[in-house]
């Protein structure tokens, strides 16, 4: 029994499983307990505020054509508030009549030339065309009196107002766009003076006065190419297609073409104005302003003599 039990005496302690405690001696270190992160809780949809949740999101062509649609909603806007500025601007002093005058001499006198050009030559195409195709059945003698009515109700105010309003739109957004992106219309804002009252109302009030003008200058050289080509193409004497041209038009038909060129001089004023007044980008931006200016004032034209021949044969229905 001696023996035994000098032997368990003798043997070396059982090996722990268990990691040694850390000593808080100066050499040894201690390890920190792992901090233990919260579990993220998730919040269903249904309790988000309603501004939180995402939308649905567009195809692409219908997010192109939403854009699209509040841009158009947004120019007609500015175009609106530009346009009633004008018009109560207009009885306001002092009156611009000076700036007036020269926009007349700059965007009628200036524009003659191409007015009278194209005038002359459709006429001359008209006239070669209906001869022609009334030379078949022998109605000859009907060449001037449709060329009349014609001139008279729609190609003379219309074509003069899509020609010379490519050219009097250009200029305007050119001109205006390159006192935009210059800071030159800040200037006049700071001034204390108005930029519609300045800018946008004698550039009005000259086109709707040069329009009529040019539409009754680009009718009697119309008259006078379609004359000129039947008498030495046709035989038709030149008398005879004056006589039954001014018999065939009435005073009612002049007017029902006439009449419109008050409104086409108004649309070029204005859609030149309004681009270049938001023009932006300096010399790149003028060049985008002019050319949207030249296609808008030309499907502007187009839509609006619909509506405006629409309501002339309402207001003065023919014979």
């Amino acid at each position: 029994m001696t023996t035994d039990r000098k032997r368990l005496l003798a043997a070396p302690p059982p090996a722990s499983n268990s990691p040694p405690a850390a000593s808080s001696g100066a050499g040894s270190t201690s390890v920190p307990p792992q901090s233990v992160q919260p579990k993220p809780t998730s919040v269903p949809p249904q309790s988000l505020p309603p501004n939180s949740l995402p939308g649905p999101q567009l195809p692409p062509l219908l997010a192109r054509l939403n854009e699209t649609a509040v841009a158009f909603v947004e120019h007609l806007g500015q175009f609106g508030r530009m346009t009633w500025g004008a018009l109560k601007s207009m009885f306001e002093r002092p009156l611009e009549i000076r700036s007036t005058l020269y926009q007349m001499e700059a965007l009628g006198v200036r524009s003659a030339a191409i007015a009278s050009v194209t005038a002359l030559f459709v006429g001359m195409v008209m006239a070669v065309q209906f001869a022609i195709g009334l030379q078949k059945f022998g109605g000859m003698e009907y060449t001037g009196r449709i060329i009349g009515l014609s001139f008279s109700r729609e190609l003379a105010p219309t074509l003069t107002a899509v020609i010379v309003g490519g050219r009097i739109g250009a200029g305007i957004a050119a001109e205006v766009g390159s006192m935009a992106v210059t800071e030159q219309i800040d200037a006049i804002r700071a001034l204390g003076a108005s930029p519609v009252k300045k800018l946008v109302l004698p550039r009005l009030l000259a086109s709707v006065v040069v329009m009529p003008v040019l539409g009754a200058f680009a009718l009697v050289l119309g008259f006078g190419g379609a004359m000129l080509v039947c008498a030495t193409e046709f035989g038709i004497p030149a008398g005879f297609f004056l006589r039954t041209a001014l018999g065939s038009v009435t005073f009612m038909d002049y007017f029902s073409g006439m009449y419109k060129t008050p409104f086409f001089g108004a649309i070029i004023a204005l859609v030149g104005c309004h681009f270049g007044l938001i023009t932006r980008g300096g010399t790149e931006g003028v060049g985008h302003a002019t050319t949207r200016t030249v296609v808008v004032t030309s499907i502007s034209i187009l839509i609006a003599d619909f509506f405006l021949t629409k309501m002339s044969i309402l207001l003065f229905p023919t014979r």
